[in-house]
């Protein structure tokens, strides 16, 4: 299984193609993106104009519950591969299970372009472990990722243990509760203790957990700096029971 840094660069809103272009810069490897974002062309434009070989980037998109028929998905991947000004991708995923989703056509069709060449991966995003568990019984191969909301507030903790269990990427999307962290009174003190932020905190307490990575959204360069640093940020144990046992379910992105 290919390695995927532990804090990646989530693009959803970034509309500026400098800030792709200075992650990059600043080390990310792992980028993000989705058709229904709108900004595929942003991203290529940022890896365009980056002086990294293409083959050091991991990059990621994924197609709308409106492309999922089999006879929409190589047209519409043909567009985004066009806009992200790529001759492939890494990974490419079912962005939610619904709309044009049906795993029996679906899913065959993505395999088809893994085949090809025209991605390396296929993933799925927002799927529970019942959703994961029919797209094996119709995937040719492995599943590598699976992305889902994941925050203090929001736990898919069977999500995890199902990626865990068949060794695959969970990719935790929104790590930072949309800009909430610093509302988490557990997560503040923590922070408190440690003498670094709220942001870090939840950065360090994701990616400690086994097969999981993170991709954080941030334009400023600051900001893009921290969330790359945050991993080295070491918790103690007690941090993680705590944080771990928050009893809210204070979902984003609901389906």
């Amino acid at each position: 299984m290919d390695d995927l840094q532990a804090v990646g660069l989530g693009t959803m809103g970034i509309d500026d193609p400098a800030t792709i272009e200075t992650a990059i810069e600043l080390g990310y490897r792992h980028l993000d993106t989705a058709q229904i974002y709108g900004n595929e062309s942003i991203v290529g434009e940022g890896i365009e104009r980056s002086a990294l070989d293409r083959d050091a980037l991991f990059v990621a998109t994924k197609v709308w519950i409106d492309k999922l028929g089999p006879e929409s998905i190589e047209e519409s991947t043909a567009a985004s591969l066009d806009r992200l000004g790529l001759a492939n991708v890494d990974l490419l995923s079912v962005h939610r299970p619904r709309g044009d989703y049906d795993p029996e056509t679906t899913l065959p069709a993505f395999d088809d372009l893994r085949a090809r060449g025209v991605i390396e991966h296929v993933g799925v995003s927002n799927f529970t472990v019942e959703q994961l568990e029919t797209a094996r019984e119709y995937l040719a191969v492995p599943i590598f990722a699976n992305q889902v909301e994941y925050h203090p507030l929001y736990q898919p903790t069977a999500a995890l243990a199902d990626a865990q269990a068949h060794d695959y990427y969970l990719v935790a999307y929104s790590p930072l509760a949309n800009g909430r962290a610093n509302d988490i009174p557990e997560v503040v003190e923590i922070a408190d203790k440690h003498d670094v932020t709220p942001q870090a905190v939840c950065l360090a307490w994701l990616t400690a957990k086994d097969n999981l990575v993170t991709i954080p959204k941030a334009s400023r360069e600051t900001h893009l700096r921290a969330n790359r640093e945050a991993p080295d940020l070491t918790l103690d144990p007690a941090d993680h029971e705590t944080i771990d046992s928050i009893q809210r379910e204070d979902e984003i992105f609901p389906e």
